[in-house]
């Protein structure tokens, strides 16, 4: 009986995925962005934070994230805007106070998708694993 649950764990241990295993994320704009702008990470953070709020060529820049809770946005947060929820919540509670709301908020990979591929401007991010329909791909957060 013993073998048997042990064996058990190791067959459970390779189906199972880890949870430090993260999948990469693709960064998505709309079509109405310029397909040749280049982004580096910085430039996410920059466009996230509020601090670039226009594409080249005028178009403005609406950024939408996925909720607190998802893998997706912990992996997003972690990765390009290195800062802890406690460090975002007091940015963005500061940024209240100069007329400034935090990106747009989609609940799932769906409706990112669905956000992304209607709103002129927007820019979002999505797992790997889900096809980049309609949308530009600008980027990939290994």
């Amino acid at each position: 009986m013993n073998r048997f649950l042990g064996i058990l764990a190791v067959i459970v241990t390779l189906i199972v995925p880890r949870a430090g295993c993260a999948e990469a994320l693709l960064i998505i704009a709309n079509r109405s962005v310029d397909a040749s702008v280049e982004l580096r990470l910085a430039d996410v953070a920059s466009i996230y934070l509020l601090r670039l709020t226009v594409w080249p060529g005028g178009l403005h820049i609406v950024p939408v994230n996925r909720e607190a809770t998802s893998d997706a946005r912990k992996k997003f947060t972690a990765s390009v805007l290195k800062q802890g929820n406690a460090s975002l919540t007091a940015y963005w509670n500061a940024m209240h106070f100069k007329g400034k709301r935090p990106p747009v908020i989609q609940e799932s990979e769906r409706a990112m998708l669905a956000f992304v591929q209607k709103v002129p401007g927007a820019v979002g991010y999505i797992t790997a694993s889900t096809h980049p329909t309609n949308v530009l791909v600008l980027g990939t957060i290994p």
